[in-house]
């Protein structure tokens, strides 16, 4: 059974209209500029990583991230598409300070002008990454305008970014991870985090749309604080969440918890929801 605050009105439906009104057409544009789609391989050796920053920014098409089949001897493996018109993406890898840093970048246009955000073919390009599940990684992922599938299960994880212009974000964390940080934001897509199993800690959880649903899912036993807003949808509570004041709800004896989530879910006019299972 849920609580919630209604504060919809008819203009969010208006919103919704305009915004699905506008992926259609951004859509067909995208098909019907004809780009050729190119693919680049992804085989990045391992080098006997144990921990890295991993950083990938797939320009404005969709990225999916999920663990390599096997730990082996690759850091990360993968399609990267490109349009033809576009400079093919690009790999660096440093070391500072005794931190290891892998980065992915998707190549800029050839051609110098105005581009259109459609003409990076959101929809058409996909970026699919599988990373090492044995390296305990700092992750940002970003995009443009495309979706965001983040399957990250079985990865080891200290933090988490990711962050689109327009797209939806679906991020599964890891079972049994400790402090973890985790940060998912898109300008008008869905957000969904799904926390995993054992976690420890203190860990924070940032969900955030610009005009989307937001929805946080827990293991049922941990505790968390929630901060909730948004500013025409409505704020929907696990009936096993106390309400504090008017945006803060959480469980019983959540001050005195060694494992604790805290949580800030909030969207400009979708519906916020934490749900335990």
């Amino acid at each position: 059974m849920n609580t919630f605050v209604n504060s919809t009105t008819i203009l969010a439906g208006g919103i919704g209209l305009v915004l699905l009104g506008a992926g259609v057409g951004f859509a067909s544009l995208g098909i019907a500029s004809g780009s050729k789609v190119l693919s680049q391989p992804l085989a990045e050796p391992l080098n006997g990583a144990t921990s890295a920053k991993v950083e990938i920014s797939a320009g404005s098409g969709n990225l999916a991230v999920d663990p390599l089949a096997s730990e082996g001897t690759l850091l990360a493996s993968g399609t990267l598409e490109y349009p033809e018109k576009q400079a093919a993406p690009t790999r660096t890898r440093s070391w500072n300070s005794g931190q290891e840093t892998f980065s992915i970048q998707a190549g800029s246009y050839r051609q110098s002008g105005f581009h259109f955000p459609w003409q990076a073919c959101n929809g058409l390009i996909n970026w699919q990454i599988h990373l090492n599940p044995a390296v305990r990684m700092d992750l940002t992922t970003h995009s443009g305008g495309g979706n965001l599938n983040l399957n990250l299960a079985e990865m080891s994880l200290s933090r988490v970014a990711a962050d689109t212009g327009g797209g939806n974000v679906e991020l599964v964390l890891p079972a049994n991870a400790s402090d973890l940080s985790v940060n998912a934001k898109t300008g008008g897509g869905n957000v969904t985090v799904e926390v995993g199993e054992g976690i420890t800690g203190s860990s924070t959880i940032l969900a955030k749309s610009g005009a989307g649903n937001v929805t946080v899912r827990v293991p049922s036993g941990i505790a968390v604080r929630v901060q909730a807003s948004s500013g025409m949808g409505k704020k929907l509570m696990d009936a096993s969440l106390t309400q504090v004041d008017q945006s803060t709800y959480q469980t019983p004896g959540y001050e005195t918890a060694a494992n604790k989530i805290e949580i800030t879910v909030s969207s400009g006019a979708g519906n916020v929801s934490v749900i335990t299972r």
